[in-house]
């Protein structure tokens, strides 16, 4: 496993595999790895003869009052993690090597941005976005590998990927959950044991809807209702919000049909938790 931070390396290793006819996968992340990345990890090492991993805290999609300097950061693990899955690169940069003085070229996607995160997370999809075309153009990979968590954000790298005519495909892989049905984060270890505990409603609100709508209620008012029900009835949570949108467009849904998204984001104390399920009604 080659280690480095240098964009330069990079690119040669990668070269070099290409000579030799590899099919490069790729899987970005912020490090604090957990099972939910081992999953991309080892798609990865199933699909392509080449695995990348990413491990960079990108400044640039954290607002001025979110976590970037606290954010989990423990490369020792990491790099103990991703030997095991016998990846064949690690790409390690500092900030400045991706970006470096006089830095001024963003990206910016106008639609899918402006739904859900988008709304409460001011420039957050602009650091996603261009950290993400950075990478590709560094890694140039044959695939690329997201979970579904962070749904909005695999959406809208699907849709630069097509618009900016990059030649990777997005995989685009299932949510892994602890055994209590909270979806695995980063972030979880930020919550202290009673924090923790009540984390299980963002699950618990989602199945809630789910078992709505299988028995027949397609009006989205209603469901979010009884969500926030839910959520209300349970300490130290605060809502950013839930709702109910078309699963391609992240159009709100007045009624529920077709392929939909529900999804929430809430503050568990002082922890942001996203999670979502999509569910197709005919």
């Amino acid at each position: 496993m080659v280690v480095t931070g240098s964009i330069d390396k990079v690119r040669e290793v990668i070269r070099e595999a290409r000579k030799k006819g590899k099919i490069v996968g790729f899987v970005p992340t912020m490090g604090a790895l957990h099972e939910g990345h081992l999953s991309l990890i080892k798609a990865a090492r199933r699909d392509s003869s080449f695995v990348v991993v990413s491990i960079f805290v990108n400044p640039v999609q954290f607002g001025l009052k979110e976590d970037y300097r606290s954010y989990p950061r423990n490369f020792k693990k990491d790099i103990e993690l991703v030997k095991k899955e016998k990846i064949d690169l690690l790409f390690y940069p500092p900030a400045k090597a991706i970006y470096p003085d006089g830095f001024s070229t963003y990206i910016s996607e106008t639609c899918l941005s402006r739904a859900l995160c988008g709304k409460s997370r001011t420039g957050h999809f602009i650091g996603v976005c261009t950290v993400v075309a950075k990478l590709f153009n560094i890694i140039e990979p044959d695939i690329a590998y997201f979970g579904q968590k962070d749904y909005q954000q695999a959406r809208i790298i699907k849709k630069i990927t097509k618009d900016l005519n990059f030649p990777t495909k997005i995989k685009v892989l299932p949510i892994v959950r602890e055994r209590d049905g909270l979806a695995m984060s980063s972030r979880n270890i930020y919550l202290n044991s009673k924090e923790r505990e009540v984390a299980r409603c963002l699950y618990s609100a989602i199945n809630l809807a789910k078992k709505l709508i299988k028995k027949g209620e397609r009006n989205s008012r209603k469901v979010i209702s009884k969500m926030e029900e839910l959520m209300k009835s349970k300490k130290r949570v605060e809502i950013d919000y839930i709702e109910i949108v078309d699963a391609d467009e992240l159009n709100d849904l007045k009624r529920i049909g077709g392929r939909a998204l529900i999804a929430l984001a809430v503050y568990v104390g002082k922890t942001r938790l996203i999670d979502n399920i999509i569910v197709n009604v005919k």
